[in-house]
């Protein structure tokens, strides 16, 4: 009998807390949702796709790898997180860059006026984990 008193009290709360609006620290959430054109999204690029690859220069010289897309929490800006300089992993370096510099041409990451130099002169950046 108490099993079954102490049942439908849980069930009572979970009911309750249901039929309830949500609030987080005493303010109504919303959700603004927007129409998306999702054909013209469909001919972006997946983040599954950008990452690893070969980022060039206008003459098709390689200066680097996409490692990373981060997008910042405020201004939702995309950022690219490029490896840059070492051999085989040894040495390597990792440097930001606005996602918007980078172009793609012929399916091809590309980076104008970028050197392996003036890349590796870019302030290191680390990840914070």
């Amino acid at each position: 009998m108490t099993r079954k008193l102490s049942l439908l009290a849980a069930g009572a709360l979970v009911l309750a807390g249901l039929g309830g609006s949500a609030y987080a620290q005493g303010t109504p959430q919303t959700v603004v949702l927007t129409k998306v054109d999702v054909a013209s999204l469909a001919t972006g690029y997946r983040t599954s796709k950008v990452v690893g690859s070969t980022v060039v220069n206008e003459a098709k010289e390689t200066v680097g790898t996409i490692d990373d897309l981060i997008v910042t929490p405020n201004a939702k800006v995309p950022f690219a997180v490029l490896s840059v300089g070492g051999f085989l992993g040894m040495g390597t370096k990792y440097v930001v860059v606005p996602f918007s510099a980078l172009e793609v041409n012929d399916k091809q990451m590309v980076l104008p006026g970028a050197t392996k130099e003036s890349l590796t002169s870019l302030p290191e950046f680390k990840y914070s984990d």
